[in-house]
């Protein structure tokens, strides 16, 4: 029992770090003009992609970080500028370059990339998510304790792709109006979240600015 419960609070911490609600107006705004064939395709690679970024972090994280010279702090002040990017390009109104052209529209290519960069790296699977789980594999430590991890992360994707999957039925409720004020709203508290992400690395590597 107290195994499991070990991994549904794992799982209740990794949703509320990814929060796949909180994407669902990116994601309409990302996926704007789309046939719900491909927007339900590009949920499915979100999830997938989520899956494995984060199993990944939990088996390979600390290696892979440590090959590279690259610590948490470091990844959380890059991967809040990305974010503020992300940001200030939704405040623009400017945060879907798939759609600009007919040809861009018809790249399944392009849509790939985007399912992956920015809606599964580093607005779901973000420096928060990979971070926590790095750290929650270190207290799980062993392969079967890497291993059980597959459950509350598979939990979560599964949420993940239910959730984008319903955007369709969302963004028809919405309308374009409503999905213009519903991104810039969410390109602020994206860009507030990309300011913590930037002042949490920012202490952790200067930590004398704590004091």
């Amino acid at each position: 029992m107290s195994e499991w419960a070990y991994l549904f609070k794992t799982g209740i911490a990794l949703f509320a770090i990814v929060n796949p609600v909180g994407s669902v107006p990116i994601f309409i705004s990302a996926t704007d003009g789309w046939s719900p064939k491909d927007r339900a395709r590009t949920a499915k690679t979100v999830g997938l992609t989520v899956f494995v970024v984060l199993m990944t972090s939990a088996f390979l994280g600390n290696g892979i970080l440590d090959f590279f010279s690259i610590s948490i702090p470091s990844f959380q002040v890059g991967g809040g500028i990305l974010v503020m990017l992300i940001a200030i390009s939704m405040m623009h109104g400017k945060q879907s370059h798939a759609r600009q052209t007919p040809e861009e529209a018809q790249a399944v290519a392009e849509r790939e990339v985007i399912a992956i960069v920015p809606l599964s790296i580093p607005l779901l699977a973000g420096p928060g998510a990979i971070s926590s789980m790095i750290i929650t594999a270190q207290k799980h430590s062993g392969f079967w304790g890497h291993v059980s991890l597959i459950v509350p992360v598979a939990a979560v994707c599964l949420l993940i792709w239910l959730t984008l999957r319903l955007s369709s039925a969302i963004a028809h409720k919405l309308g374009t109006l409503g999905i213009n004020i519903v991104t810039r709203l969410m390109g602020l508290i994206l860009a507030a979240m990309a300011v913590e992400f930037i002042a949490q690395g920012v202490s952790g590597l200067f930590p004398g600015l704590n004091g």
